[in-house]
């Protein structure tokens, strides 16, 4: 019987495939020597050979073969099955009516085994489909660490953090991998001071990080821009013995620049026994947003003469290093190098640092030449870029030109529209400052409030212009006072059309 054509009501009624999926097994191909598999050969030639399409990623010529396995009589076992739903798992936009009718097939003829029943929960997780997950996995009778950490995952990919630390409560027995997948989850999330706090709830537990872990908790402290703690994991790196992991180090490198110790990147850096191509782009890039440009280069080119070939990112952090330094004819270079010598095709993050070094250099003609020629829709980042050179020029008349395409590109976008109407506002134009605040309330744009923080103690606090909910606010704002009747014992005078606020 066709397995196709087998699949058990109770199951087939809950397997309705959003309709952007598609069953069709279409997967580009590539060269390779197919196994020969004889009608009569045993499943576990069988199951060889299916294994065999699905690492080189022909998941329609596994299908076939599978097929064909079943019409000459051999029946699967949990390896055949658990290969084939694993392969779906990793083609959630084709595969997901096949991997639908190998879970029929499951049920149909009870493979009660924790591999098969995890794979089909993984499988219905990455195809987005997380009730059918969930459904099996309340199913199930037995579940081992493997199940408990698919589902947590699952739960944590679609944002169901409530429901992914319900389930992670309700485990037997939590190990490093437990952790690391709710941690993991909420980096991703952007939920990075909850990543912490179950991190040091990992380590009064008792359970020891892998490097899995401390990458994705160094991610953390680099995106909160807290130092204190990112030293605090690198200690703890330092005594798990991991300061030779290259993933690591080059993690720290990265919380080290955007934290804005320069010094401590280059000491991991130089530290490590090996380096790869992302060791070097986390530098050369780390130079760069500091400002650094100078040795920006100096790593760029030395990089090179270790014998290594710079990528996009390479390029993107020598470019970026010759517009915060005003280097048109050095940036120029670049990009005509990356082109021509090393064969890389510019991408939009190119042209916009393009655009920005003419910008910032008040080059207004060329970087709109860049706009107009690139072979790719600028975005809202790439105008900005020139809209914020209009300001610094004064040149109104360009910046009402750039926000007609901004506004296209991006209607909800508050911080181009804000400085718009600071330019007017600056320039006496007071009621076309007001038009700008009263098309976006129209549109419903409200302004998004700039949020700072600083690390005291261990502690990320946040804060926003004119917050007082502090419980320390009145000192605070005390200590503000002092300082700004310093600068103006200095000599320092703010701009007089800083203070016109329209928001």
């Amino acid at each position: 019987m066709n397995l196709f054509i087998s699949i058990t009501p109770p199951i087939t009624n809950q397997l309705h495939a959003p309709p952007h999926h598609s069953s069709n097994l279409s997967f580009p191909t590539k060269p390779h020597s197919t196994p020969t598999i004889e009608p009569n050969s045993t499943v576990s030639s069988w199951t060889s050979s299916i294994a065999h399409h699905c690492r080189t990623g022909r998941l329609n010529h596994a299908a076939t073969n599978f097929t064909r396995m079943r019409l000459a009589g051999v029946e699967p076992n949990h390896i055949t099955l658990v290969t084939l739903l694993s392969a779906c798992a990793e083609f959630p936009f084709h595969a997901l009516s096949f991997g639908a009718s190998l879970h029929a097939l499951v049920y149909k003829f009870g493979f009660e085994n924790v591999k098969v029943g995890t794979a089909v929960i993984d499988m219905y997780c990455k195809c987005n489909r997380l009730d059918l997950a969930r459904l099996c996995f309340e199913k199930m009778g037995f579940k081992n660490n493997v199940t408990w950490n698919t589902m947590v995952a699952g739960l944590m990919r679609f944002g169901d953090v409530g429901d992914a630390v319900q389930v992670f409560d309700e485990m037997p027995e939590r190990g490093v991998v437990s952790y690391t997948v709710l941690i993991d989850g909420f980096v991703k999330k952007g939920c990075y001071e909850h990543a912490l706090e179950w991190f040091q709830a990992m380590q009064a537990d008792g359970v020891e990080p892998d490097y899995v872990t401390i990458v994705s908790v160094v991610s953390a402290c680099a995106n909160l821009g807290a130092l204190k703690l990112g030293l605090w994991v690198h200690r703890v790196v330092l005594d798990g013995g991991m300061k030779d992991n290259i993933r690591v180090n080059n993690s720290l490198i990265d919380m080290y620049s955007r934290c804005g110790c320069v010094e401590f990147a280059v000491q991991v850096f130089h530290g490590m026994s090996k380096r790869n191509l992302v060791s070097w782009n986390s530098i050369i890039v780390g130079f760069a947003l500091n400002g650094n440009a100078e040795q920006t280069l100096e790593y760029f080119y030395r990089m090179q003469k270790e014998g290594l070939e710079p990528d996009g990112v390479t390029f993107t952090g020598a470019l970026t290093a010759c517009s915060h330094a005003g280097l048109v004819d050095e940036g120029r270079k670049l990009f005509d190098v990356m082109r021509n010598v090393h064969k890389i095709s510019p991408r939009i993050e190119h042209y916009g640092c393009l655009v920005d070094l003419y910008s910032r250099a008040g080059m207004l003609e060329e970087a709109l030449n860049v706009i107009e020629n690139m072979p790719m829709v600028p975005n809202e980042v790439v105008l900005g870029s020139v809209l914020a050179a209009c300001k610094a020029a004064g040149d109104i008349r360009l910046a009402e030109k750039l926000m007609r395409f901004i506004s296209e590109l991006d209607p909800s976008g508050d911080s181009n529209y804000v400085l718009l109407s600071n330019m007017y506002a600056a320039g006496g134009e007071w009621q076309k400052a007001s038009n700008v605040r009263r098309r976006m309330k129209s549109r419903g744009i409200e302004k998004n409030p700039g949020v700072s923080s600083i690390e005291i103690n261990g502690v990320v606090k946040q804060f926003v212009a004119g917050d007082k909910s502090h419980i320390e606010s009145e000192l605070i704002y005390d200590m503000l006072d002092n300082l700004s009747r310093e600068l103006m014992i200095s000599g320092y005078l703010p701009e007089a059309n800083v203070s016109v606020s329209w928001f």
